[in-house]
């Protein structure tokens, strides 16, 4: 598999492409989500609110993306929240410092590497800019907030580079109004930016994003304290460990045993964040959880284990999950001078916090990635299911002899019972079969001759192309079974 392969693909079935695409001079790193697209990601978030937030019992909020300056001096993102960025002198293109060298050298170069290690990195590999082979500047950093206006700009404001600043600002206000206790979660999905000097690869790195974020605010005397423990601890996450260049699978209990995470809280939502991850359609042999070591995570971190999957473009990070501590309600507390506190019965504490941050739009590669499937007599997308973009497709089989009618009536009764289904009239069945395949709906329901005499339709299956005939009465039951049970075909009927 290729990333261009699935540029492309995306391209031609606008999945995703360049945002004011007809204007030449538009800026980089800027995507729209045409309509498969955007029903596919739509669907990842559905399925993520199912089956993290709601399981989980999360509250979940909807926050500004526009946020006063002050909140990003509490947060440190005005002093630190920047990239080791160098220009070539000869074409004037700006690069990523730790990209180039991570390219050039073929191993990962952090981008919290100090300055001067980066430049002694440059000078030593004699790297060269890559589209002119001019030389680089020294290497400086270029902090990544964008800078917006609001009114007439008397209140210095910023678009968030992250969504998760939003949850710790509604802290205090969850407890006061949702009776909250703890451990508790706080999850949101929104739009996110970072002004990117060198946006590439796609809907992978851009300056607009989005991402599904749930912060567990939690008491550290209490971290061994999970309700759902047992449901999870013999589980085996996919490990890749300090120093290590293998994955090992570790049970969720081990992973505490062996003092790789400091507490069960977080031994359980790493076993849950892997689950649903492997439910959106990840093999979990392309699964892993990267242990970040201390010179390399965020200061304020105590673990981080980024989520990657294996794509084209390498080892892809998904996720970021951070033991946060209490840094972010301790330091939004001092510069806003209010108290973030939780009361555990007379007893004053700051939560700490489990960070799960994870993008929507690189998991929305990698899934696409993950099902592009190419056989001989086609390429279709081999999605999960719950994921798909319509639950099924309605054909007739010829535009005549009442079969449209009929069509349209079953098109009618699915939608009516919140099955998501599309309609297609148009071209040869077998045409309309590979349409329906390629861009990953799982069922095809069509209408021919015989259902106007016995009121029954064939029902196929997308990956194996088996067909069985069915009643008319009994698709809507049926389909429920097979995309929220993930029943087989062969269940309902004799195949054919």
């Amino acid at each position: 598999m290729s990333y261009e392969k699935i540029i492309e693909f995306a391209s031609r079935k606008s999945l995703f492409y360049p945002a004011a695409e007809i204007y030449p001079d538009s800026p980089a790193g800027f995507w729209d989500f045409g309509p498969t697209g955007h029903a596919i990601r739509r669907k990842i978030i559905e399925s993520w609110r199912k089956e993290f937030v709601e399981r989980e019992e999360m509250l979940e909020i909807h926050g500004s993306q526009i946020l006063p300056e002050q909140v990003f001096m509490g947060s440190g993102h005005l002093k630190s929240f920047h990239d080791p960025i160098i220009q070539c002198i000869k074409c004037k293109k700006f690069e990523r410092a730790d990209k180039i060298l991570s390219e050039t050298l073929k191993k990962h170069i952090p981008e919290a590497t100090p300055l001067e290690e980066l430049n002694k990195l440059m000078s030593e590999n004699k790297i060269k800019c890559p589209k002119c082979k001019g030389d680089f500047s020294n290497v400086s950093y270029f902090n990544m907030m964008v800078e917006s206006i609001v009114g007439r700009g008397e209140i210095k404001t910023y678009l968030r580079p992250e969504a998760c600043q939003s949850i710790f600002l509604n802290f205090s206000r969850m407890v006061k109004t949702m009776r909250m206790t703890l451990p508790q979660g706080i999850a949101q999905v929104g739009g996110a930016f970072r002004n990117e000097i060198s946006p590439r690869q796609s809907i992978t790195r851009a300056i607009e994003f989005a991402q599904m974020e749930a912060e567990v605010f939690f008491d550290p005397d209490k971290m061994d304290e999970v309700e759902n423990w047992d449901e999870v601890k013999d589980y085996k996450l996919r490990i890749l460990r300090l120093k290590s260049s293998k994955v090992e699978e570790i049970k969720a209990k081990d992973l505490i045993t062996k003092k790789l995470v400091p507490g069960k809280l977080i031994a359980y939502y790493m076993a849950r964040t892997q689950e649903v991850w492997h439910n959106f359609g990840i093999p979990l042999e392309k699964i892993r959880f990267r242990e970040i070591d201390k010179d390399e995570r965020a200061f304020y971190s105590l673990a981080t284990f980024d989520f990657e999957v294996e794509t084209s473009l390498g080892w892809l990070e998904l996720i970021a999950n951070n033991y946060r501590t209490d840094y972010d309600l301790k330091n939004h507390a001092q510069t806003s001078k209010t108290r973030l506190e939780y009361d555990d019965n007379g007893r004053k504490i700051v939560p700490h916090i489990w960070e799960i941050s994870a993008g929507v739009d690189r998991t929305l590669f990698a899934v696409l990635e993950c099902a592009f499937t190419e056989e001989k007599e086609r390429t279709y997308l081999k999605l999960n299911r719950k994921v798909a973009p319509f639950h099924c497709a309605i054909f007739p089989l010829v535009n005549k002899d009442k079969m449209p009618e009929t069509a349209k009536k079953i098109l009618k009764d699915l939608r009516s019972n919140w099955m998501e289904a599309s309609y297609d009239s148009g071209g040869s069945i077998g045409r309309r079969y590979a349409r329906a395949d390629e861009i990953g709906i799982p069922f095809c329901i069509t209408v021919d001759g015989e259902s106007l005499k016995d009121k029954t339709v064939t029902l196929r299956d997308r990956d194996s192309t088996k067909q069985i005939r069915i009643k008319i009465d009994d698709l809507v039951p049926t389909m429920r079974k097979l995309i929220f049970e993930n029943k087989e075909l062969k269940n309902f009927g004799t195949l054919i």
